[in-house]
C-alpha cells in the first residue's frame, strides 16, 4: 500500500475524528460498567432477587394467610409486581451512586474524566449500565415469583415496561446525583436510608391507597416513587389506584429534570475536578 493512499485516508487538519457522538466511547464505558456489576452478579443480581422474594414471602405469611385480597386479587399476586418495581429502583440507584463515588475516594475519577466522552455521553453510559442491572433484576425476579405465586405476567405490556424503565431511570440519575455531590460513603447512605428507603416502603408496595385518607393519601400523589410502582402493578394486573395518564406524565418530568441537572453538574466539573 502505497504513502499516498495511506495519507488520503487522513483527516483533514481541522476536522473531527471524532462525530457529534462517540459511540465507541460510549459503549466502552457502558460495557466496563456493565462487566463490573456483572462480576459480582451473586451480589448484584441474584442476590437482591432472592432478599426481595424472602420480603415478599414473609409480608404475604403476615398479611395474606386469612385469604386477604387487595384490588380484587391475592396479596402476594398484588405485592408481587410492585415488590419487582422497587428492587429494580432500589438496585438501579445503588449501581449509578457507586462510580463516580469510588472513583473520587481512590483518586480514579480521571478515568471518567479524561477519555474523550462528552457529559452526555458520560451520563447516558452510567444510566443505561444501572437501568441494564434493574432489567436483569426484573427478569431473575420474575422467573422466582412465576414459581410462587404464580403467574405473574404482563397483562398490558407497554405500561410495564415504560413505568419499569421510568423508574429504574429515575433513580439511575438520582444515583449519579448522589455520587457527583457525596464525598464518602456515608453521604451515599444518608441518601439511601433517608431518601430512597422511605420514599420506597411509603410508595404502596404493600398496600392500595383507596384505603389510606388525609396526609399520607396526598403524600402518596406527590411521591415519584407511587406511580412507579402503581404504573408497573397496573401493567401486570390491568387495575390501579392511580390515573395513569398522570403517572406517565410525572415520571417523563421527573427524568428530565434529573438528566439535566446531572448533565449540568457533570458538564461544570462539579465537586468532580477539584
Amino acid at each position: 500500500m502505497s504513502n499516498a493512499s495511506i495519507e488520503t485516508r487522513r483527516p483533514a487538519p481541522g476536522e473531527p475524528v471524532i462525530a457529534m457522538i462517540n459511540w465507541g466511547g460510549l459503549r466502552a464505558l457502558y460495557i466496563k460498567e456493565v462487566r463490573r456489576f456483572f462480576k459480582v452478579q451473586l451480589q448484584t443480581v441474584w442476590g437482591p432477587a432472592f432478599s426481595a422474594f424472602l420480603l415478599l414471602l414473609v409480608f404475604s405469611i403476615a398479611f395474606g394467610r386469612s385469604g386477604k385480597a387487595v384490588m380484587g386479587v391475592p396479596f402476594a399476586v398484588f405485592a408481587a409486581p410492585g415488590l419487582i418495581a422497587m428492587s429494580m429502583m432500589q438496585n438501579a440507584f445503588a449501581n449509578s451512586s457507586f462510580s463516580l463515588l469510588v472513583g473520587k475516594m481512590q483518586g480514579t475519577i480521571v478515568d471518567y474524566l479524561m477519555p474523550p466522552l462528552s457529559a452526555g455521553e458520560l451520563l447516558t453510559a452510567l444510566v443505561a449500565a444501572a437501568v441494564t442491572r434493574a432489567v436483569l433484576i426484573c427478569i431473575s425476579l420474575l422467573i422466582i415469583v412465576n414459581f410462587w405465586p404464580g403467574h405473574i405476567i404482563p397483562v398490558v405490556p407497554w405500561a410495564a415496561l415504560y413505568f419499569g424503565l421510568m423508574g429504574a431511570g429515575m433513580l439511575s440519575f438520582l444515583g449519579v446525583l448522589t455520587s457527583i455531590w457525596a464525598e464518602k460513603f456515608d453521604h451515599n447512605a444518608t441518601v439511601t436510608n433517608f431518601v430512597v428507603q422511605p420514599l420506597s416502603l411509603l410508595s404502596g408496595t404493600f398496600y392500595s391507597i383507596e384505603g389510606l385518607h388525609g396526609a399520607f393519601r396526598a403524600f402518596s400523589h406527590v411521591n415519584p416513587f407511587f406511580y412507579v410502582i402503581s404504573g408497573f402493578r397496573y401493567g401486570f394486573l390491568g387495575t390501579t389506584d392511580s390515573p395513569i395518564l398522570t403517572g406517565v406524565i410525572v415520571l417523563l418530568a421527573v427524568n428530565i429534570v434529573l438528566g439535566v441537572i446531572c448533565y449540568a453538574l457533570i458538564r461544570s466539573g462539579w465537586k468532580l475536578k477539584n
